[in-house]
């Protein structure tokens, strides 16, 4: 009998920080295993028997007993309470996928979830299996362990996991997404062009929300550097875990109302960095630095900025506009004033500005992750790092300015924007 995948290319189908999950295995590994009840194997129950492109049957979130997820789940404006689990490193929601070499997203009408898009092969006798878990009643963990490349091939396997967090806390439908990569260490089936496990077209890793616009690509993607998702740096600042969080059908950085937030480094609680991917150099950004009576915008590497739209809300809702002088490594006072809700075009872009004029009688905590938004576009594409510190002033028997000092961390790469609702301290 002849292999008819050795013969037929793959057809493609048509066609971004919210509470985590605390691992409960004994050693450093990113993964989750060992929770009580997840059996022998650490992961929970076989999701698939040993099988090539083959996928589990539809497996509703109510078939779990105590897991959450009673309003399933709403991907990008899509509300499903049922999902496939696809032995090509995936699930997907509309139907099984059985395409063994990815496409770059967006690639199918079929919304899917994709930790590592490849061919994977777990006949052979010594490949590991494809499991399916849940450690609480928040959190549903599928487990590809030490699985094979085709064609029963498990002289390199990888393990890496998808984790689905319920977030109804935050709203319907609302959850979390964590890709771990444990030890990835192939690339490429033989029948995508590969050989030994690498080369041809390697995988790929992201999200497709089936509508040809909402979509991620993990970077490294469908190139060889994606052998090295467990050693390299993600967008949460861990080795190894990539996280997103999924409100209102949508990810962080759309709109004003779901910002991407940074991670406040105790140690400078006022100030922020922020990295992420630009797509769109047109699309405004929503990035949330919390201020007192400004904040600087300090571009580190990467596209300048363009344009900047500030908040409404905030006292007279008037702002003052400053910009750095090289020559005398100063700020100095543009007298331009900005409007709330208004965007600014800077005409030629910059690396930095500084904005002041918020009224200490609107009490903006600058510790308080969740407190004053603004827009960004940028002059291009690529991938930017910039800084967002905060300028305070006390209010009380004695009023000083502090001058921003020293930098937070946050490192997130996405294509689209966020959202998180906005609250005064």
């Amino acid at each position: 009998m002849f292999d008819l995948k050795k013969l037929v290319k793959a057809v493609a189908l048509c066609g971004v920080f919210a509470a985590s999950v605390t691992s409960v295995s004994a050693n450093a590994s990113v993964l989750l295993e060992g929770w009580a009840g997840a059996g022998e194997s650490g992961f929970g129950n076989i999701a698939l028997d040993k099988n090539d492109d083959s996928s589990s049957g539809e497996i509703l979130f109510s078939s779990f007993d105590d897991l959450g997820f009673d309003s399933g789940v709403n991907f990008f404006s899509n509300s499903h309470d049922s999902f496939y689990v696809n032995n090509n490193g995936n699930i997907s929601f509309n139907g099984a996928i059985s395409q063994f070499t990815p496409d770059p997203f967006p690639a199918t009408s079929n919304a899917m979830i994709a930790p590592f898009w490849g061919d994977v092969d777990t006949r052979c006798t010594d490949c590991g299996d494809v499991f399916i878990g849940s450690p609480n009643a928040e959190t549903l963990v599928i487990t590809w362990d030490k699985v094979g490349f085709y064609p029963s091939d498990n002289s390199l396997t990888n393990t890496f996991q998808l984790v689905l967090i319920d977030r109804a806390d935050t709203g319907a439908g609302n959850f979390d997404v964590e890709f771990r990569y444990e030890d990835i260490n192939w690339t490429t089936g033989d029948a995508s062009g590969g050989s030994d496990g690498l080369g041809g077209t390697p995988a790929q890793a992201g999200y497709d929300a089936g509508d040809g616009v909402n979509f991620f690509t993990v970077p490294g993607s469908q190139t060889d550097e994606i052998v090295n998702l467990d050693t390299t740096d993600s967008n949460t600042g861990t080795v190894g875990i990539w996280k997103f969080a999924i409100r209102d059908g949508q990810l962080p950085g759309d709109n004003a109302e779901n910002p991407i937030l940074p991670v406040i480094n105790p140690e400078t609680p006022t100030n922020y960095n922020f990295e992420f991917v630009i797509i769109e150099p047109e699309t405004p950004i929503f990035i949330d630095p919390d201020v007192a009576v400004g904040y600087d915008y300090i571009v580190n590497s990467g596209p300048n900025v363009q344009s900047v739209m500030l908040p409404t809300g905030f006292g007279d809702d008037v702002y003052d506009l400053w910009l750095w002088d090289d020559a005398l490594a100063s700020w100095y006072d543009t007298d331009t004033d900005l409007f709330g809700g208004v965007t600014f075009d800077f005409g030629t872009a910059v690396d930095r500005f500084r904005i002041l004029g918020i009224e200490t009688s609107e009490m903006v905590d600058p510790t308080d992750g969740s407190a004053f938004v603004t827009a960004l576009t940028f002059d291009s594409a690529g991938t930017i790092n910039i800084n967002q510190n905060a300028i305070t002033e006390f209010v009380g028997g004695t009023q000083a300015v502090s001058a921003p000092a020293g930098l937070g961390i946050f490192a997130l790469s996405l294509l689209v924007l966020f959202r998180t609702r906005k609250h005064r301290a």
